[in-house]
């Protein structure tokens, strides 16, 4: 096996800012989590909190985005005020441009576009932004029909911004994340891989990667998951009709824990050594707090097997996740 050309560090928990650093988004009960006021000095103070608390708890793993609304810029402000051995790794993402100007029911909250113009663009916005580069810059949600893949001046910046010292990774979105991260994987510039990670979606309900995230652990690449409790439909939250079956297995699996159900399926994540990252997307002390008790838990055989009724076909997924309101 190679030696990953990324090394991420531990524990296997980080912490994602797509739900700290914008006043809204599709997580289930959003709205509820936020402070009193959703204005940005009211938002940078509750970020900088749950990056502190994150801190305290050991997480040494940050991801942020440029269309995560003023993430990147409360990332840098924070890391601004601890010593340098207060420094986490940082991952960022370039692609998509944040459009919503701070209201939550915005028609349009973000336009994707995988132009060389916006990288050159984005880039110089998120080295302000964070004070300096970050150590993982990934395409936002890299498609095969969005061509980036096939976008020589795209790939040949990115391969140059690698040689400078920034690792270069993709995530992945939609009911063909397998496909798109195999011609990832095919990419090389100058006879070396261009892309060190890959950021997919991977869960419970929608495990459909989960192959082709293993071959890419063997290529060598760090290997991040996100939305591991489903935007919320793996918690507590989730009392869908449609869901009535699914979270009475997750809850008879939790309840021999003695955990919640989102840390039970961030357990099942960290199950499969080949995760490196496991990205948190919590909003308040409680739920961060939930989610690292999925460190403590170990799923026997039969929770595996168990667990296994939870999957959905892909289609369905990523349409109910489409669904989804913001807030």
């Amino acid at each position: 096996m190679p030696n990953k050309r990324l090394t991420l560090p531990h524990p296997r928990i980080g912490l994602g800012l797509a739900a700290l650093g914008r006043p809204g988004y599709i997580n289930l009960g959003h709205g509820a989590d936020m402070p009193g006021r959703r204005d940005v000095d009211a938002m940078r103070a509750h970020c900088h909190r749950m990056l502190d608390l994150a801190w305290e708890q050991g997480i040494r793993y940050v991801d942020a985005a440029r269309s995560y609304g003023r993430a990147e810029a409360f990332l840098g402000a924070w890391l601004a005020g601890r010593p340098p051995e207060g420094r986490s790794v940082i991952g960022s993402k370039w692609g998509y441009t944040y459009t919503a100007d701070w209201q939550v029911d915005a028609e349009v909250h973000e336009v994707k576009e995988h132009s060389r113009e916006v990288l050159d663009r984005q880039w110089g916005e998120t080295l302000e932004a964070l004070n300096g580069p970050p150590d993982l810059y990934q395409i936002h949600s890299a498609t095969l029909d969005s061509g980036v893949l096939e976008n020589v001046t795209v790939l040949e910046r990115l391969a140059e911004l690698r040689d400078a010292g920034t690792a270069i990774g993709l995530t992945t979105s939609g009911p063909r994340q397998a496909e798109t991260l195999e011609r990832a994987m095919a990419v090389e510039i100058d006879g070396w891989p261009l892309f060190d990670a890959v950021q997919a979606t991977f869960n419970l309900l929608e495990p459909s990667i989960g192959t082709t995230l293993e071959e890419a652990d063997r290529a060598g690449m760090a290997v991040i998951v996100k939305e591991g409790v489903a935007n919320g439909r793996l918690t507590a939250r989730n009392d869908r009709p449609e869901d009535a079956g699914r979270m009475a297995v997750l809850d008879a699996v939790a309840g021999r824990h003695g955990v919640t159900r989102d840390a039970v399926a961030i357990a099942w994540l960290l199950a499969h050594p080949w995760v490196d990252m496991v990205l948190s997307g919590a909003a308040t002390e409680a739920q961060l707090s939930a989610n690292l008790r999925g460190l403590e838990v170990s799923l026997s055989p039969a929770d595996l097997e168990a667990l296994g009724a939870l999957i959905e076909p892909a289609e369905v997924y990523w349409r109910t996740r489409g669904g989804l309101a913001w807030n």
